[in-house]
């Protein structure tokens, strides 16, 4: 999935994330332009997973 295929369905994906992983909040997801290596950054340090992890995941949502 590259940015702006995120960028587009950032709203789907965030849902889907909060389901599979209920400790996320909304902070932890917010979507900035321009921040997609913040946005990992966050979603690594909270999940305990790489960026590459996270984003294969990403992609497959």
């Amino acid at each position: 999935m590259n940015k702006l295929e995120l960028k587009g369905t950032w709203n789907e994906a965030k849902g889907k994330l909060k389901q599979k992983y209920g400790e996320l909040t909304d902070d932890d997801l917010t979507f900035a332009e321009g921040k997609e290596d913040e946005l990992l950054g966050r979603l690594q340090k909270r999940l305990g997973k790489t960026k590459e992890d996270i984003r294969k995941e990403l992609a497959d949502l």
